[in-house]
């Protein structure tokens, strides 16, 4: 850690307020742009950096911090970003319009965070029967449309639908109501 972060992080064990200010003054900018470059909603944002430095405040006689200070923010604000897709808070299918592009020109933190889901998507779908992953991997990742599925395998367009519908339904288990919308990329 920089020796400004570990003086920080003991005055703030200490209980001095004015650390708290400091650290909130130094890290408040990049961990919002960090939020926002994936939620793309100001307001629940400024509420996730607010949690995580109150956290840190109501926990700072405890406080370990193993890595840098900076990682340790990110990693706070990574896990408050999961739990709002979570909790079903954010339920707008723009926030997954132009993802690949957002995250093109986003932080290395939530270029982080996309990988995330990304591998844990895949491992979804890698769990699916083999025809269910084939229907729904022609269907998302090379944009064939339910027709060209069907023709290409040789099975009905109902069938198709039926995978597709599956595929949907575990992932929407296994991530929650809102980040299945991912999968329409």
């Amino acid at each position: 850690m920089l020796n400004s972060d570990t003086n920080l992080i003991e005055s703030l064990k200490s209980g001095d307020k004015k650390a708290l200010t400091a650290l909130y003054d130094k890290y408040w900018k990049p961990l919002f742009i960090s939020s926002y470059n994936i939620l793309k909603n100001k307001e629940v944002c400024e509420e996730i950096i607010q949690d995580v430095f109150i956290e840190i405040w109501n926990k700072r006689s405890e406080l370990e911090i193993k890595v840098s200070l900076q990682s340790y923010l990110y990693a706070c604000v990574r896990y408050k970003v999961f739990y709002e897709f979570r909790k079903n808070t954010i339920i707008r299918v723009e926030l997954f319009e132009d993802l690949n592009r957002r995250f093109h020109y986003a932080t290395p933190e939530t270029k982080v965070m996309y990988k995330e889901l990304e591998q844990h998507i895949e491992s979804i779908v890698g769990n699916l029967p083999q025809k269910c992953q084939n229907v729904y991997r022609l269907s998302r990742n090379e944009h064939l449309s339910h027709k060209e599925i069907a023709q290409q395998l040789n099975i009905s367009t109902k069938t198709v639908e039926n995978h597709i519908t599956n595929a949907l339904k575990v992932l929407r288990a296994s991530l929650g109501n809102v980040l299945f919308i991912l999968v329409f990329l």
